[in-house]
């Protein structure tokens, strides 16, 4: 059931942190969306250092994360991969996942996974943070790694 759970994310003043936002091309006319989304957070968390790559696929976001995660104090990754008739889903949906979690550890930086991965275009869209969508990933997982990302500043500072 999407949304249950929810931790209901209020904007955090994130203000003087620097955000990395990646995007893959598949399915373009939803990630950008899904990145205007991610840079309307970032600006109502008051985050004004904002870095914007794209790359070809999903596959590709964890090594660009990774290089911005070198940089900047946050990253989130943005893409959709729509399950096919092969199981070459899992292997994308898996290497993705794993790939952004061991670049946040291996670079103490955290990275937001807004990389949607479901069964449909239609679950997708419902996602994407579209008018009529039930979900704003875009959105959701950049105020989740600014969140992050000031829990780790304090945890530093102690």
């Amino acid at each position: 059931m999407a949304g249950f759970g929810d931790p209901h994310l209020q904007t955090v003043d994130a203000a003087g942190l620097r955000l990395g936002i990646v995007g893959s091309r598949w399915h373009n006319d939803l990630v950008d969306h899904m990145i205007s989304r991610a840079e309307a957070a970032a600006e109502a968390c008051g985050v004004t250092d904002v870095v914007v790559m794209r790359v070809a696929g999903s596959v590709e976001l964890p090594v660009v994360a990774q290089a911005l995660a070198r940089k900047l104090d946050a990253v989130v990754a943005l893409g959709v991969v729509i399950k096919g008739e092969t199981q070459h889903f899992e292997y994308v949906c898996d290497s993705v996942t794993a790939g952004l979690t061991r670049v946040a550890l291996d670079e103490s930086t955290p990275v937001g996974h807004g990389v949607l991965t479901v069964q449909s275009l239609g679950q997708a869209r419902d996602r994407a943070g579209l008018e009529d969508s039930i979900e704003d990933k875009g959105w959701q997982s950049t105020v989740a790694v600014l969140d992050a990302a000031l829990a780790i500043r304090e945890v530093v500072k102690q």
